[in-house]
């Protein structure tokens, strides 16, 4: 088969294979970083499965079989493949045959809830790159209730942080906030744990605790945002002299966090 008039585009295969834009795609093949069998691949070419295509010297499979998972995040856990001293990462809590995929974008290590992976880089890159608005929604607990100018200033206007303006959606929560538990199918409440048990609240002073689930918090806030700037919605309320106590992703695009125990993670459908 001719591979100039019948294939597929290099730049295209790129994209979908290591998550970046084609443009960039073609950056690389224009500062020689892809070869095409053994030979330093060219703006415009075409491949099919044959050709054997590498990145930096690493062979990139023409054939993949993709795969896509949510898992919610238990707090205490990074996002990275290797653990950062003591704190271990989200890869120790999978499955086996699910580490070698990659996190589409982050949750800090005292963040919690829904977090995708896959092996589908033009996945990855749709639903991180900001000129997709994919909409993610969190449920975040301050150490203090919002003032409403700071609220109304947050959503209408944006707070300067060092790196530009942050402006996200802000208004209370007005439900039992998923970062105290989630709900399986059937309704019953769980409190957080990473391996989903229920965590019985201790006694104080002889008497039952009373369990925080059943109270809707004044200190507990939903946030929309289309960013994913680092520690964004952190930042944000800290340099209106608030602290987050809680941050808890419960939405990422069209994918939500519902019945999923904290720890466990579910195939989904791109």
């Amino acid at each position: 088969m001719d591979n100039q008039s019948q294939g597929l585009r290099l730049n295209k295969f790129l994209a979908e294979r290591l998550g970046v834009s084609r443009r960039e795609a073609d950056d690389l093949i224009s500062v020689g970083s892809i070869s095409v069998d053994g030979k330093t691949a060219k703006i415009g070419e075409k491949i099919d499965k044959n050709n054997k295509v590498c990145y930096n010297g690493k062979i990139i499979p023409f054939e993949t079989d993709f795969l896509y998972i949510a898992f919610n995040k238990p707090v205490g856990y990074v996002c990275s493949r290797r653990a950062q001293g003591k704190t271990p990462t989200l890869y120790e809590l999978l499955p086996r045959q699910y580490r070698k995929l990659k996190t589409v974008g982050r949750l800090d290590k005292d963040s919690s809830g829904l977090i995708l992976l896959t092996n589908d880089g033009n996945f990855a890159f749709q639903m991180t790159h900001p000129r997709f608005h994919k909409e993610k929604i969190y449920e975040v607990e301050l150490d203090r209730p919002l003032e409403p100018l700071h609220q109304q200033m947050i959503s209408d206007y944006g707070v300067m942080l060092d790196d530009g303006p942050s402006k996200f959606t802000v208004i209370r929560n007005l439900k039992i906030p998923l970062s105290r538990g989630f709900r399986s199918p059937a309704g019953r409440d769980l409190a957080r744990s990473p391996r989903g048990a229920r965590n019985e609240l201790p006694k104080a002073n002889g008497r039952e605790r009373r369990d925080p689930r059943k109270t809707v918090s004044e200190d507990s806030y939903i946030v929309k945002l289309t960013e994913g700037r680092n520690r964004q919605i952190r930042r944000t309320f800290a340099a209106l002299g608030y602290k987050v106590t809680a941050l808890h992703r419960t939405q990422f695009g069209k994918y939500q966090l519902t019945g999923l125990a904290p720890g466990k993670c579910v195939i989904i459908k791109p």
